[in-house]
This record gives structure tokens, C-alpha cells and sequence, in this order.
């Protein structure tokens, strides 16, 4: 049993085999690593109250931005390439991608250092600029080394790093907030641990810097850029729509708003990423498959979003109820009055996941430009409603901004997909949608019971999967299917 298990973490045997493999590790990993992140992030916020740690969310939402010009592309591309590669030109891409990565550094912490604090409007955040710079540097390099890893299907080194990258960052943002509970501190806690994750990500990877100028490609750049940045501002639409929030709530309303919505979005953003990981686990193959084998994609691709929906419709559903008490009990009762906000951004999720796998779809075969269209659609929707809707409904007004946004940029990627390769989903769906209800019917009721939150959630959950069982849901079974006791993990690579 423990050399079955040990195969199927560490070994890529089969196709679903690998998917499963990778997406634990990816799992394992950002779940994993955030939710240990999470201990700090929870106690920094009471600790640092809505206005500072409306702060320390400000400057760390610039830095953000200012990932979008540092990578406009660069991972995905050294990620989808590499996957295709034998080793020689493997190596070639990675040194070509790397030197184009630290001019884009070198010009995004410029941005930060000298650009950003003419557009800091709240009180303190110009002083963590500096930090922040640093903190970019940091999870840039081991993003990008993580993109190589991720190509050649080695999901399990990615998951150490990210482990040991949160697990520095809680014991020295404790260490610095212990010192002084200010946002500064805490920056500079934040900043060691993410050096901490840089230099592990070297180490691992150490080897491929070895002649890392002599195998540089100049030849590489012009396709390597033309291909990449559509699927990068696409990759990270979610991302962009809610740092976009934040930082007009912060030239709109105050320091506390700003706290107080960016408590929600921590959680909204650890939730982005269960169709990320499906993705990052998915792309390799959906590159080998893409253009050459088009029936076995739609199977593949159909399978994936039929899956994504089963996680996201009961985390939208319970979200939509239980959200002002799940801030609540996170980050106390000064956040409370975010609670309608968030349970607005929970609904999000059920356009975010399907979006986020169809967007690497469409990067699988080359349709770069339409990527380039729903970007559009999504940023410039988000401003306008945002504009027009945070200066009469706050926060809220935002949170509906975003919605809508999603809704409208979502609607033209399926619209997209569909002409490169006719897919249907809802017919998959019949059994997620009664399972759903009648876990709807349970969480209503608990909640009017008054019952603990987490009993609730917990009780919902466990309802949702029994009765997936009970209709004995395809997704479900081939779930059980792949893991290592079964016959069907050992199907040959296809």
C-alpha cells in the first residue's frame, strides 16, 4: 500500500493519474500554504485594526498591479513550452525567459519605488512601498521558477516551497508584529518570508542556471512575448477585478472600507483558487491535445468544468447565506459590516471557476486575441460600475461591480470557446443541481436554528457529498476511481 501510494504521488503513470497527482500537490500547496498564511493574516487584521490593516492590504494591492507588467505572460509561456520540450530546449526557453523576467523586474519595482507613491492617497501606505518592492521581488522570482517546475509535472516540488514560503512568513509576521503591531512591521515580516521561499525555489532548480547566458535565445523573445500577455491579463481577471475594487474604495471611502472589504477578499481569494490549481494541473495537457486530438480535449475540457461547477456551486450557495457570519468569526465583529459585500462575491464563483479553466483553454490553442477582448470586457465594466455604484452603496456597490463584470466577461469566453470547440455542460449537471438544493434546504435551516457556523457549514457539506454518492454523480465516482487503491489509476499514458 505505501509503494502504491508513493507511486501515485511522486510518479506520473497515466494521464488522469498525473491530473489527480498534480492537482493534490497544487492543493495540498495553496490550500495548504494559505491556509497556514491565513493564522498570520487573521491576526494581523484584529491585531491591526480595520485602518491598518487597511494599510498593509493598500500597499500589498499595488504591488499586485504591478505583477500584471512584471509578468505579461512569461510563466504561463515557460510553463506551456516547457511541457512540450525535451530537456536541450527546455533549458534554452527557461534562460531566454529568465533574462526577460529581470528586465520586467527590474522596471516593476521602478514603478513601485517612484511612480507609486504618487498615487498613494492613504495615510502611512507610502512608507511600506519600499517593503512592498521587495515583496514583489521575492514572490516574482519564485513564481517564475515555480512556472518551470509546473511544465515538467513536478507539482510535489512546487507544494514544498509554497509549504516552506508560508510557514516562514507566519513565524516572522508573528516575530514582527510582536515587536510592533504596526503595518511596517508586519511588511517587513512578510518580506523575510517570502526571501525565504526565493532562495528555496533556487535551490531546487539550482542546475538550470548553470550556462544560463550561453544557452540565451534572442529568437525566443518576440513569440515568447506576442503569445504570452493576453493569457496573462485573462489568467488573472479575478485578481485584477478585486485589486481594482480596493483601490478605488481607497480614493472613495476610507481606510476602514478599505479593511474591512479587503478581509472578505482574502477569503474570496483563497477560494479563486481551486479552478488555478485545476488549471496549472490541466494545461499541460490540454497543450498536448489542443488542435491535435480535439475530440479527446472536449472530453477532457467538458469533464473539467462539470467538475469546477460541483465545487462551486455549494461554496456560492453556502457563501450566499453563512457570509456575515464567516467574517464574523474570522476577523471579529468590527468586520461585520462587510458581510453583504462578501456574500456578493461568493456568488462570483459560480462565473470565476469555469472562467478561469475555459481562459487556459483557449490559450491551448492559440486564440490569444479573444483573451485580449474579454480582458476588456471584464476591466473596463469593473471601473465603470464601480465608479458609478461605490460613491452611493460603499463597499456593497463594489462587490456588484464585480459581479457584474465577471458575468459579462464570462459570457463572451464561453461564447468564444464554443466556436474553437463545441462543448456542453449543463447535461453533466442534473444531479450537482438536486444535490445543491437540498443542501440549500439544510443550510437555510440551521441558519434560522442559530446553529454554530461551523457545524453548519460542516453538517451542508457533508449533506452535498452523500447525496452526490446516493445519485451516484459520474464526477464523484471517477474521483474515487483514480486514487491509488484502484485498478484504474495504472491506465496507460495516452
Amino acid at each position: 500500500m505505501l509503494k502504491k501510494i508513493k507511486g501515485f504521488l511522486f510518479e506520473n503513470t497515466a494521464v488522469r493519474q498525473t491530473i489527480v497527482k498534480n492537482t493534490f500537490w497544487l492543493t495540498v500547496s495553496n490550500f495548504g500554504g494559505r491556509l497556514i498564511k491565513a493564522v498570520v493574516i487573521v491576526y494581523a487584521a484584529r491585531v491591526l485594526g480595520t485602518s491598518g490593516w487597511g494599510v498593509f492590504s493598500y500597499a500589498i494591492t499595488l504591488a499586485a498591479f504591478v505583477s500584471l507588467v512584471v509578468d505579461p505572460g512569461v510563466n504561463a509561456t515557460l510553463m506551456r513550452e516547457s511541457s512540450k520540450a525535451d530537456e536541450e530546449d527546455r533549458r534554452t526557453i527557461f534562460s531566454t525567459a529568465l533574462v526577460v523576467k529581470l528586465f520586467l523586474l527590474v522596471f516593476g519595482i521602478g514603478l513601485i519605488v517612484f511612480i507609486a507613491p504618487y498615487f498613494s492617497t492613504l495615510p502611512g501606505a507610502k512608507a511600506l512601498l519600499p517593503i512592498v518592492a521587495m515583496v514583489l521581488t521575492f514572490d516574482t522570482f519564485r513564481e517564475f521558477l515555480s512556472s518551470l517546475i509546473r511544465g515538467k509535472e513536478k507539482m510535489e516540488w512546487e507544494a514544498g516551497i509554497f509549504l516552506l514560503t508560508n510557514f516562514a512568513i507566519i513565524a516572522f509576521g508573528f516575530i514582527f508584529l510582536a515587536i510592533s503591531p504596526t503595518p511596517k512591521s508586519f511588511a517587513w515580516g512578510y518580506a523575510a518570508g517570502t526571501a525565504i521561499g526565493a532562495i528555496a525555489a533556487t535551490i531546487v532548480l539550482r542546475d538550470y542556471f548553470k550556462k544560463i547566458f550561453s544557452r540565451f535565445s534572442f529568437r525566443l523573445i518576440p513569440p515568447m512575448l506576442t503569445s504570452a500577455w493576453p493569457f496573462a491579463i485573462t489568467g488573472t481577471l479575478g485578481l485584477l477585478l478585486t485589486n481594482t475594487d480596493i483601490l478605488i474604495i481607497s480614493w472613495m471611502r476610507t481606510a476602514s472600507d478599505v479593511g474591512i472589504y479587503s478581509a472578505g477578499i482574502r477569503i474570496i481569494q483563497i477560494l479563486y483558487l481551486i479552478p488555478s490549481i485545476f488549471q496549472l494541473s490541466t494545461m499541460p495537457l490540454f497543450a498536448r491535445l489542443a488542435n491535435r486530438e480535439n475530440d479527446k480535449f472536449r472530453i477532457v475540457f467538458e469533464r473539467t468544468i462539470s467538475f469546477i461547477f460541483l465545487v462551486s456551486i455549494p461554496l456560492a450557495v453556502g457563501g450566499a447565506i453563512l457570509g456575515t457570519q464567516i467574517l464574523h468569526l474570522l476577523f471579529g465583529q468590527s468586520y461585520e459590516s462587510g458581510g453583504l459585500a462578501f456574500k456578493i462575491l461568493m456568488i462570483t464563483m459560480l462565473v470565476d471557476y469555469p472562467a478561469t479553466i475555459i481562459s487556459a483553454a483557449i490559450f491551448a490553442y492559440n486564440h490569444q486575441k479573444s483573451l485580449i477582448i474579454t480582458s476588456a470586457i471584464g476591466g473596463i465594466a469593473n471601473v465603470a460600475f464601480d465608479l458609478i455604484l461605490i460613491p452611493k452603496f460603499g463597499i456593497t456597490g463594489s462587490a456588484v461591480a464585480t459581479l457584474i463584470a465577471q458575468t459579462l466577461s464570462n459570457w463572451y469566453l464561453w461564447r468564444t470557446m464554443n466556436k474553437l470547440n463545441r462543448f456542453e455542460i449543463l447535461p453533466r449537471l442534473k444531479r450537482v443541481f438536486a444535490a445543491a438544493v437540498f443542501m440549500l434546504l439544510l443550510t437555510v435551516t440551521l441558519f434560522f436554528l442559530h446553529v454554530n457556523v461551523i457545524i453548519n457549514i460542516i453538517a451542508s457539506a457533508l449533506l452535498y457529498v452523500a447525496l452526490l454518492k446516493t445519485f451516484r454523480e459520474p464526477l464523484l465516482e471517477e474521483i474515487i476511481a483514480v486514487l491509488p487503491t484502484s485498478s484504474a489509476a495504472k491506465t496507460p499514458v495516452a
